[in-house]
């Protein structure tokens, strides 16, 4: 038995051990991952994939990431930009940071969330704290979180499918590398460090 065919026993093993709740508890992890960035988020939306097919699967990861970012966006919002503002103005990298999230155009934030190696979660955090308004922010998120959740998807699914075809491997390594290289850019263009 190949790996590929292990791999979908596993998931279709959790799968079914989860029942019903197998779905919901993807969606829950993919939102709290836009608020504790420590959790795999391309792992959950290869999952997604791999459960639901590309479509299904896109949109269930699509969505939860959106809500996530908004829970995200309005926990620093309400209960964290007072104490911010007090304690961290004052200091030089956040200022940097706080004023490019502030004076960003809509294709800026666009690019930003839409990279897969830039740490969107602190787009999330810094909107929240910042002046911007949550209609910019969500517009933002709503087409950049397009093409991240792509990426992580395809990206998933193709390294998956690379044990069967090492050839896709090399494809999938060329995608990342451009990704890796264009995120290093635009976050030095931006300073966003």
């Amino acid at each position: 038995m190949e790996i590929f065919e292990k791999l979908d026993i596993l998931v279709e093993s959790a799968i079914s051990w989860m029942g019903i709740y197998g779905p919901i508890f993807g969606c829950l992890l993919m939102c709290i991952e836009s608020i504790i960035p420590i959790l795999p988020l391309s792992v959950f939306i290869t999952l997604n994939f791999l459960t639901f097919g590309n479509l299904l699967g896109f949109m269930i990861s699509w969505i939860c990431t959106l809500i996530g970012c908004c829970i995200s966006f309005w926990i620093f919002r309400s209960g964290v930009k007072n104490w911010f503002d007090k304690r961290f103005r004052i200091m030089v990298k956040v200022n940097q940071v706080m004023n490019f999230i502030d004076k960003a155009s809509f294709n800026q934030l666009i690019m930003v969330v839409a990279l897969p190696f830039t740490p969107a979660f602190l787009v999330n955090i810094a909107a929240g704290l910042s002046r911007m308004c949550f209609k910019k922010f969500f517009i933002s998120i709503f087409f950049g979180k397009i093409l991240m959740v792509y990426f992580w998807g395809f990206v998933g699914t193709s390294l998956l499918q690379s044990l069967r075809d090492p050839m896709i491997l090399i494809q999938v390594v060329i995608i990342m590398l451009i990704a890796y290289i264009l995120s290093k850019i635009l976050n030095k263009k931006f300073d966003l460090g």
